[in-house]
């Protein structure tokens, strides 16, 4: 069931690299340190990005349609914005077409967030707050805005004249006047309403709650065209060595196309 809700709405977007998953909204996940987009590996049906204790990150959304869509963000299965454990129907962020933003921690309120940080397991705010079970993914559930049908105005007859009305009524003086004809009118339309394979290793990392920082927002409503997400993302992270140690990510060979020489050079060279 559709339900008119508030939302979250960004006042400022900020630009940064296309985004790898196609659909409504790019997902992608900026170093905040750097400014670089983490790169992602897509491994048997899902998609991970490798992070570094300490390092902060945010999660950067590009909307691709021409209209607003909600975006219901969720770290470590924890909503960004209440703080709820997280579920679909839940509040977000409202993007409005082609915008660009960044969401860089846990909402504090209207004018500050604590910044997302990649922590060791025990350290992040999940498992802070006793919800330690879905740390190391990042989703992103995605609504259309429901648009609508506003019908045309009836047009109104122009008034009969005084003197046609008293001929009007003379001659049909005690006959019963018929009904109007009943104007066809359009009704609104009626609301219409990952797999992966489990991870034999631990989780190493998860989302820390960082310093505040000033991010300012406002608020607006949005109604949902569906109770169901037009598009779902899901971003599974941890360190490099643990996707590497998962068979996630390939490590790559010390020097590829040459084999390590103990002694590469003959004698000893002058110093510079």
């Amino acid at each position: 069931m559709k339900r008119l809700l508030a939302a979250l709405a960004l006042i400022t977007a900020t630009t940064t690299a296309a985004a790898s998953h196609r659909g409504l909204v790019h997902v992608t996940i900026t170093d905040l340190d750097t400014g670089r987009t983490l790169p992602l590996t897509d491994f048997r049906g899902r998609s991970y990005v490798a992070g570094e204790p300490g390092d902060r990150y945010a999660v950067t959304l590009h909307n691709t349609s021409g209209e607003r869509v909600l975006a219901v963000v969720s770290v470590d299965g924890v909503n960004v914005v209440t703080g709820q454990t997280a579920g679909a129907q839940q509040s977000g962020y409202v993007l409005g077409p082609y915008e660009r933003a960044e969401i860089r921690g846990w909402r504090k309120n209207l004018s500050e967030v604590a910044e997302f940080y990649f922590t060791e397991l025990p350290d992040s705010y999940a498992a802070r707050t006793g919800r330690p079970d879905d740390v190391g993914v990042i989703g992103v559930a995605v609504f259309r805005e429901r648009v609508r049908y506003i019908p045309p105005p009836v047009p109104v007859s122009p008034p009969i004249a005084r003197e046609d009305a008293r001929r009007d009524r003379s001659t049909r003086y005690g006959a019963r006047p018929e009904a109007p004809a009943a104007q066809a009118g359009s009704a609104a339309p009626s609301a219409k309403s990952a797999d992966g394979y489990d991870d034999l290793a631990e989780q190493e990392i998860g989302t820390g709650h960082g310093e505040r920082r000033y991010d300012p927002i406002g608020t607006t409503t949005f109604e949902r065209a569906s109770s169901r997400p037009a598009q779902v993302v899901a971003i599974w992270y941890d360190t490099y060595e643990a996707l590497v140690d998962r068979g996630i990510i390939r490590a790559p060979r010390w020097r590829p196309g040459r084999e390590p020489d103990p002694f590469p050079i003959g004698f000893v060279r002058d110093p510079y």
